[in-house]
């Protein structure tokens, strides 16, 4: 048999689920927030900056406590010539990584793009004597890579059976 609920029982039942649900999103908000820090701040050694220039130059350096080192200089290449300006930076950074390796980089950014490097960054394998060859004549002989000469490029595999 269907019972019918009172409108003060259904309120009262509803009051105590919105606060038991109030209760459990403040004890997850205390749990979630963040516990206290166990860092200090690392103190800066040394800062330098110069710049931005009217000439576009400019110069940065710091030094922290924990032995982090970073600097950077740069200008504007061709400096006036709106077609053929570009700005020029070389810098790098020094620290200290967890395993205790001293990580140092050294880079250049220009219309090249950014050149990074460094002992701890991976290096391709060399390119197999075969291959190396194979470049080398390609360089040396461009007049039969030109359109039309050498063999004319293959159609695209079709596997048998039914084409739709």
């Amino acid at each position: 048999m269907n019972t019918v609920r009172t409108p003060e029982l259904s309120s009262g039942i509803l009051t105590n689920l919105i606060a038991v649900l109030a209760a459990l999103c403040l004890v997850s908000a205390c749990l979630a927030r963040p516990q206290g820090s166990n860092t200090t701040p690392i103190p800066i050694i040394s800062y330098v900056n110069e710049g931005v220039n009217f000439d576009g130059s400019y110069k940065w350096s710091y030094e922290t406590a924990n032995e982090i080192q970073a600097q950077e200089e740069g200008y504007v290449k061709n400096l006036g010539n709106p077609e053929q300006e570009t700005q020029f930076a070389q810098g790098g950074y020094q620290y200290t990584a967890p395993d205790g390796t001293r990580i140092s980089l050294t880079y250049t950014a220009d219309e090249n793009g950014f050149v990074p490097q460094g002992a701890h960054l991976p290096t391709p394998p060399p390119i197999p004597e075969a291959i190396q060859r194979a470049l080398e004549y390609i360089a040396a002989h461009p007049e039969e890579n030109e359109a039309g000469d050498g063999s004319e490029p293959q159609p695209a595999y079709k596997p048998a059976g039914r084409q739709y």
